[in-house]
């Protein structure tokens, strides 16, 4: 995948996760950090489960990098409660 690919579905997958999670945007940069991030980490999980990951800029990636992105964000939120 291109970089732009990769920044087209960061920004995406990022916008998703973050409004599942708490129901505001983190921002165009935060959330295309956090889809790239959660592509990763969701294409990793996946992997694990023996699912294919990230394929491309199609529906099954961006339902890959969600799962990412939620779970990316689901732990900092833990992590960073936990530390208030």
């Amino acid at each position: 995948m291109s970089i732009i690919a990769w920044i087209i579905l960061g920004l995406v997958a990022g916008f998703i996760g973050s409004k599942l999670v708490n129901r505001t945007g983190e921002g165009v940069l935060l959330d295309i950090v956090l889809g790239v991030v959660g592509a990763v980490v969701g294409g990793f999980v996946f992997n694990q489960f023996g699912a294919v990951g990230v394929t491309g800029l199609n529906i099954y990636s961006l339902l890959v990098a969600v799962v990412g992105a939620v779970a990316v964000l689901f732990l900092y939120h833990l992590v960073f409660r936990a530390a208030r």
